[in-house]
């Protein structure tokens, strides 16, 4: 009602320190005379003064915490090849593990298979996650996981991203990515597999 402490209690006809003791006091349950009371003001008070009312009963919505960009990488093994694709980007052509953009709440093992098979056609299987860090190219978190080949031949179904899909015998790996930008648990996993 905007009044202060001492003109509400006035409206009500109690005293002001009854009026300063719910402010100090909010979650206080009143007694069933002085709800009569207060539900009579709330009654009489007008509907700018019940809609501010109604505003400050709601809830607080849920604070959105910002979230780091974050990608999914499937190291996908076919006997003794692993699954790459070529991105386009910067005028370069990278290989590069299969990977796509993980959405909020979403989890990261599904995105790796799901953008695999979108992008490759390639279906596979999670086997473990190889951990996470935050990518020195492109900074975004980066999540890998080691992941097993089930169906599917290797073909290019994103020609805007890439241009090209293969697998690629593991002893090869280095020729299409320079060791030192592959994620060292990526290496050990490949040689303990081997």
């Amino acid at each position: 009602m905007r009044m202060t402490n001492e003109a509400f209690a006035e409206r009500l006809g109690i005293s002001p320190r009854t009026v300063s003791r719910w402010h100090s006091s909010p979650g206080m349950v009143h007694r069933t005379e002085v709800q009569q009371i207060l539900d009579t003001a709330y009654d009489q008070s007008g509907e700018a003064v019940q809609r501010r009312f109604a505003l400050l009963l709601r809830p607080p919505a849920p604070r959105m915490e910002a979230q780091a960009l974050r990608v999914a990488i499937a190291v996908v093994l076919r006997g003794e090849d692993v699954l790459l694709v070529c991105r386009r980007g910067d005028g370069e052509l990278r290989w590069q593990f299969p990977a796509g953009m993980v959405k909020p709440g979403a989890d990261p093992a599904t995105v790796a298979v799901q953008e695999t098979h979108g992008e490759t056609g390639v279906h596979c299987t999670v086997r473990e996650q190889l951990g996470e860090r935050v990518h020195p190219v492109t900074g975004v978190v980066a999540s890998y996981f080691l992941a097993d080949h089930l169906a599917g031949d290797a073909a290019n179904l994103d020609p805007l991203e890439n241009i090209d899909v293969a697998f690629v015998p593991r002893a090869a790996l280095t020729r299409f990515i320079p060791t030192q930008q592959i994620f060292p648990p990526v290496l050990d996993a490949l040689e303990a597999t081997a």
